[in-house]
């Protein structure tokens, strides 16, 4: 048996640093300064980053093989923590302003350490015990405002229908394992036989409801946009990105490792919801006028896309889903950062309320109109390419007509972004500048703090980067994938 706990060094350097934050403020006579806490939680991601970069090229496992130890899992690992990072940066006003700062950081941190986990879990109780930790840190963050009603409701609901979710994948689970008497993917992949079989259809079936959950796949998107709407935009932030990415990485390892022989039949139910995910997250943002609303239904639409991706069963799948989720990561941050600026300004949600914001802030407006752009697909933005990869995978896998439907649904798409981009750069008919008592112009010269600013420029960076350099970025993804793909 293999515990080895080098292995396991950046989540446990992670939880150390979660640890010392909560500790030496319970013990500091006025609790610790926001910026020497964001010191501490930016000094453990580092710590956690580079630990993790030394185990590139290790195809090991850890802990009798619960633990996979691969490429695949340094790359998501390495996605967590820039994300947490950004979130923390963006959260600078967040934090200087809530009472339990300490607490704050080290949920978050704890959060990224179980989808780290859950990224790396090659054992079905593994998955579970990480997507419990996750699951329990983003309820108590997403309920942070415990005296703000949506808040409240926000965690509520997160937590009510977590739960409902993690029961149906436990039942999943339990089928996998009476079925294969294994809990390790590999090894359960070794006992599936060939031919039809409806418990392993159901086992199927359930997994792929709970994995849908984590992933805001319709149906079982319910939660999303309240949640998401009512949880503080830094944790809206987080969650729109880092667990999302979590769930596919899991989704993807379980899928490909533990059940290659049932291929046809999960093939046709993934790209099945893909289908529903794209559609129904497009046509329900049409008409939304609350910003979080829009970007949370807009979120369930990019889970379609993903989903497509999954649908190709192939190496070049996998890896057109690992460069998505990495295009996807940093164009959803730099939204919702400049959303968190904007809203700082506005005090208000209401996409209308954003008219005139190229006068007010010109950069603010630029990046959010950049975001928005590179999550409609147009290029030269990191969007376009990473839809790009995922219809190849799909068509060089024959399933056409799931390529058109993602085709007209990025068409649809366009529209909805579009209009908060015409609200900010046009006022009125043919322009002009903002009327008086419009948001922009009632409001002082507070600007973004600059923890905020440097995590939304780089954000930024990174959805122009990584559109430039999308050969590259997706050739690493590429290198990981194959350390899972069949």
């Amino acid at each position: 048996m293999n515990f080895n706990l080098v292995l396991l060094m950046p989540e446990i350097a992670l939880t150390s640093a979660a640890g010392l934050a909560i500790l030496v403020d319970a013990f500091s006579p006025r609790g610790l300064s926001r910026r020497f806490l964001l010191w501490i939680a930016g000094g453990g991601i580092a710590i956690s980053a580079a630990l993790a970069l030394r185990l590139l090229g290790t195809n090991t496992s850890a802990f009798n093989g619960a633990i996979a130890v691969d490429d695949y899992a340094v790359f998501f690992k390495l996605l967590f923590l820039a994300a947490t990072l950004l979130v923390l940066l963006a959260a600078d006003t967040f934090m200087e302003e809530t009472r339990h700062r300490a607490e704050f950081v080290g949920l978050l941190l704890l959060a990224t350490t179980g989808l780290m986990l859950l990224a790396a879990a090659m054992d079905l109780i593994t998955l579970y015990i990480s997507i419990e930790i996750s699951s329990l840190s983003i309820a108590f963050l997403s309920a942070w405002d415990k005296r703000g009603l949506r808040s409240t409701e926000a965690g509520l609901k997160y937590f009510l229908l977590s739960a409902m979710s993690s029961a149906v994948l436990l039942y999943g689970m339990a089928l996998l394992y009476g079925l294969t008497g294994h809990t390790r993917l590999d090894l359960i992949a070794t006992q599936i036989g060939q031919g039809p079989n409806a418990a392993l259809f159901l086992a199927l079936a359930m997994l792929l409801a709970g994995f849908g959950f984590k992933v805001s796949a319709v149906p079982f998107q319910m939660w999303t946009p309240d949640v998401y709407e009512g949880a503080p935009l830094p944790i809206t932030a987080f969650l729109s990105v880092a667990s999302k990415a979590a769930g596919f990485a899991a989704t993807v390892r379980v899928l490909q490792i533990a059940l290659p022989t049932s291929q046809t039949d999960w093939t046709v139910l993934v790209a099945a919801l893909a289908a529903a995910t794209m559609t129904v997250g497009n046509i329900v943002a049409l008409v939304q006028t609350n910003m979080k609303r829009m970007l949370a239904y807009s979120s369930i639409a990019q889970a379609g896309y993903v989903l497509v991706g999954v649908a190709a069963a192939s190496q070049l799948g996998v890896s057109a889903v690992m460069f998505y989720l990495l295009a996807y990561t940093a164009t959803n941050l730099a939204a919702f950062i400049a959303c968190i600026a904007i809203f700082n300004l506005t005090d208000s949600e209401q996409i209308g309320d954003l008219r005139g914001l190229r006068w007010r802030s010109p950069w603010l407006a630029f990046a959010l109109a950049v975001s928005l752009l590179s999550l409609a697909g147009l290029p030269p933005f990191v969007g376009f390419f990473a839809k790009l990869y995922v219809f190849w995978a799909a068509a060089d896998r024959g399933l056409l007509w799931l390529v058109l439907v993602g085709v007209v649904n990025s068409a649809v798409s366009l529209y909805y972004y579009a209009q908060v981009i015409h609200d900010m750069y046009i006022t009125g008919i043919g322009g002009g500048e903002p009327g008086v008592g419009d948001p922009v112009t009632t409001l002082g010269p507070r600007r973004p703090s600059p923890g905020l600013s440097t995590a939304l420029t780089l954000a930024v960076i990174g959805v122009l980067v990584f559109g430039v350099l999308s050969g590259f970025f997706f050739g690493i993804g590429d290198v990981a994938a194959r350390t899972v793909a069949r």
